[in-house]
């Protein structure tokens, strides 16, 4: 089954910088789409950013132009760069992909994973 590993999160004084990495392992075929989601104390979880197969980006309002998103398509690795952070970017992110797993005698299964979720604190 695909399986996702994510690392990067921990304890930032605001204005610093965190860079979050998610590994995906498993009998994969292909990735639609990889995307970190985050969900704050008390609120729904939300996309941050998303990355598709063709390399196009989107983002949420609350992070453009603080937050970039890369992957490593050759790894199955994403990455979100987090600059500028803000008290406000306090949450737990997740990583999340969407894509082909390689099925054996049963073919191919469209699979939509998700993380056990990395936690981001932005305090002085």
């Amino acid at each position: 089954q695909v399986q996702l590993v994510e690392s990067g999160g921990g304890l930032v004084q605001p204005g610093g910088s965190l860079r979050l990495s998610c590994a995906a392992s498993g009998r994969i075929f292909s990735t639609v789409a990889m995307a970190w989601y985050r969900q704050a104390p008390g609120k729904q979880r939300e996309l941050a950013a998303r990355i598709m197969s063709g390399s196009s980006t989107n983002y949420a309002d609350s992070v453009k132009g603080r937050f970039t998103i890369s992957r490593d398509q050759a790894k199955n690795m994403v990455y979100l760069q987090m600059n500028s952070l803000k008290p406000e970017d306090t949450a737990v992110y997740y990583c999340y992909f969407e894509g082909t797993e390689i099925g054996g005698p049963d073919g191919y299964k469209y699979r939509q994973v998700w993380g056990q979720g990395t936690l981001v604190t932005v305090s002085s």
